[in-house]
């Protein structure tokens, strides 16, 4: 599952004032936000482990234990925080901070549930997937909202302890900045793979059950998807000049497109002759042959030698399709792969 949100930013504190008394309030209010931060941060550095454990293909067992484990962290931080004092009887930063991990937590623990199951039957249709994804959006919505009203409850904090912010990203939020950029162009890309990927799977399986009607739409179907998806493909640019998963992807889904627009032809050809030719031999094969008369023998042989031409064009061109498909597949996995290692930071 591929899954991405940032934590709030790790800040650094200037102190701004003058006097004792003043400067060891200030202090005292240092140590209360720095003692917040730290729970934050520990909970960010847990999270870009798992979030490189998922980017880089780690197993689906290894990838659930560190969710599990990032639920029970997230769980205890929200646990410590709320049993802090409010600050000068004001609790109210300490409570967007409790809300902030209360959310994070039911996300990781019940969201990311009902995303797992998602994956599980992802790829059973195109709309599955894209909600699939939907899903990962919203969660990541979710976490985005309360990361900023908790943001606007600690620079009202800061200000009202004298305390000026100045917003540094460290390295950990850099990383998970990043793994989400590349991964919302990553599911962009994808998705318009995956509809051709998909509409193709229909059509294969109308040849396994010799469908000729199903073939002949879903033929259709993948002749008029492909052309919109490659109409859709050109608007996206390479993400930082790096064009390998858009001319993965177009080079996918020039296949379909010439699978769909040429190469059908003359399987569906195939079918129809082959359906023809077994009814004739469904016919003869039915009768004992001494009752068999010389135009049935006849009748059949000329099926037969109408018949294998077909089947010896077919084999060619099914050979070639069956190829090309292996070798698109396996490009487009190996730079899918390549893509998520180029591009998201690994955790060590």
């Amino acid at each position: 599952m591929k899954k991405f949100h940032t934590l709030p930013l790790a800040v650094l504190l200037l102190i701004i004032i003058s006097g004792t008394t003043a400067h060891a309030q200030q202090n005292k209010a240092l140590f209360y936000m720095d003692k917040i931060n730290k729970e934050l941060n520990a909970i960010m550095v847990d999270t870009w482990d798992y979030t490189s454990e998922v980017a880089h293909g780690k197993s689906a067992r290894m990838v659930e234990i560190k969710r599990k484990d990032l639920v029970r962290t997230s769980k205890m931080a929200m646990e410590r925080v709320s049993k802090m004092q409010p600050y000068n009887g004001s609790s109210q930063y300490r409570d967007s901070v409790v809300s902030f991990l209360n959310i994070n937590y039911l996300v990781l623990k019940e969201d990311y549930e009902k995303i797992l199951n998602m994956e599980e039957i992802a790829e059973q249709s195109y709309d599955k997937m894209e909600a699939y994804l939907l899903a990962q959006e919203l969660a990541d919505a979710k976490l985005d909202s309360a990361s900023e009203r908790m943001e606007e409850q600690e620079r009202i904090f800061a200000a009202s302890n004298h305390i000026n912010l100045i917003e540094n990203q460290d390295k950990v939020a850099k990383k998970l900045e990043k793994a989400g950029a590349v991964m919302k162009y990553y599911h962009q890309v994808y998705l318009i793979f995956f509809k051709c990927y998909k509409q193709e799977a229909y059509l294969l399986d109308a040849m396994i059950k010799d469908d000729i009607n199903a073939m002949e739409q879903n033929k259709n179907a993948l002749d008029e998807v492909s052309v919109k998806s490659l109409e859709k493909l050109k608007t996206i640019p390479p993400y930082k000049n790096d064009k390998n998963l858009t001319n993965a992807c177009k080079n996918s889904l020039d296949f379909y497109h010439a699978e769909a627009s040429v190469k059908m032809e003359t399987i569906i050809d195939f079918y129809m002759q082959k359906e023809k030719f077994m009814k004739i031999k469904k016919s003869l094969d039915s009768k004992p042959q001494s009752t068999r008369s010389r135009e049935d023998v006849d009748q059949y042989n000329s099926a037969l030698a109408e018949y294998n031409p077909y089947l010896s064009r077919f084999n060619k061109v099914n050979n070639e399709v069956n190829r090309d498909r292996s070798r698109i597949l396996d490009d487009w996995n190996k730079t899918v792969k390549n893509f998520l290692d180029k591009h998201v930071p690994r955790y060590k």
